[in-house]
């Protein structure tokens, strides 16, 4: 996801995709634990899509 993308959202539909991809990251979670992960390089991605969503939020005033 770019940034350029992220930013052109709306702060509800932000929530929304913030907890979309929390929700991802815990299935990852669960399956790495469970030796059932094929693509590692997910787990990054999520994390930072999480990260890039949380950043546009804070940009926006409150």
């Amino acid at each position: 996801m770019k940034i350029s993308a992220v930013r052109g959202k709306s702060p509800d539909e932000l929530r929304e995709e913030l907890g979309a991809l929390r929700k991802e990251a815990l299935n990852l979670r669960f399956q790495r634990a469970s030796g059932q992960l094929e693509n590692t390089a997910r787990i990054r991605a999520v994390r930072r899509d999480i990260a890039r969503v949380m950043t546009a939020l804070a940009e926006r005033p409150a």
